[in-house]
């Protein structure tokens, strides 16, 4: 049976809010504790040397970027939904601004005051794979301050009229992201009753979700247990793509990161790419990624 297996690390934003969604979807699920910086050869392992975190895992099936991986876990188990109504998928679009417009700013907040606990390879890391360089990133902290500030009203005001979460009276993938962002600005000192009681109260609520039921793995038990299954999500090439199965090709992320997985084209339309890889360690598995926010290029 294919296990789901997250791979993260405690302080990973990202990771909090995937953690959150497998506690909401009673999804039993596996946890290895990946590195905070690269290199992080075990993962690679599995994604061909995609190494930001979260990476969910199903058997021999690699799923990359939250975007991806939420759209495994609603195929996966699609009750309760990431994403109730009355909002549905239009949560999505909040839960990626909150992922991205409102994350550098998050990052500025919790990290500003904190630099010189944080070691020189996290530094390194970071400039080298998302662009903070250091001797830019520091001065620009209070603008970034600012600007989550502003962001931050946006959530008082959407939790003003009382209702218990974004949609309603019903958790989603909205809640989860922004909730990851109030839990990551804490490092600043920063407390969800500082942005409003209601706030505090939302919080709360998500925060009760909890991470469900998880057993430690090891990176080697997850290797082997791709090893052991063979990739099982439907794939296949949507025709009008200008690309055909069986193609070598390079996927990267649209950032500073230098880091290419090379793969055989096994699925492609608007929502995802699929690329097939025989690794000598994990054998057969496929990656995916979301399309949107990746370079697809021939090998």
């Amino acid at each position: 049976m294919a296990e789901v297996i997250l791979h993260q690390y405690e302080l990973s934003p990202f990771g909090t809010a995937m953690r959150l969604a497998l506690g909401l979807k009673g999804i039993p699920w596996k946890s290895v504790e990946a590195p905070m910086v690269s290199p992080k050869p075990d993962l690679s392992a599995l994604t061909g040397g995609y190494e930001r975190i979260p990476v969910l895992q199903i058997g021999a099936d690699i799923y990359c970027d939250t975007d991806c991986i939420t759209s495994a876990l609603e195929a996966y188990a699609p009750e309760p939904t990431l994403y109730p109504q009355p909002l549905g998928l239009a949560g999505k679009f909040i839960a990626q601004w909150a992922g991205n417009c409102w994350f550098m700013p998050a990052a500025g907040t919790a990290l500003g005051g904190n630099a010189d606990s944080l070691p020189e390879e996290f530094w390194l890391d970071r400039e080298k794979r998302f662009g903070m360089d250091r001797k830019t990133f520091l001065p620009a902290v209070p603008h970034m301050q600012s600007q989550f500030a502003a962001g931050a009203q946006y959530l008082v005001a959407a939790l003003a009229d009382g209702r218990d979460f974004i949609a309603g009276d019903t958790v989603g993938h909205a809640d989860l992201t922004l909730y990851m962002i109030v839990r990551f600005v804490q490092l600043s000192g920063i407390q969800p009753a500082d942005l409003s009681a209601a706030v505090a109260e939302w919080y709360q609520r998500v925060e009760a979700i909890g991470w469900g039921d998880l057993e430690s793995w090891t990176a080697e038990q997850a290797i082997q247990h791709a090893l052991e299954n063979t990739p099982v999500d439907a794939c296949a090439v949507a025709p009008g793509q200008g690309w055909e199965a069986g193609q070598r090709v390079s996927v990267r992320t649209e950032s500073p990161d230098p880091a290419a997985v090379e793969g055989t084209l096994v699925g492609l339309d608007d929502a995802r790419i699929s690329i097939a890889r025989d690794d000598p360690k994990a054998g057969l598995v496929h990656v995916h990624f979301p399309r949107m926010g990746q370079i697809l290029t021939p090998a």
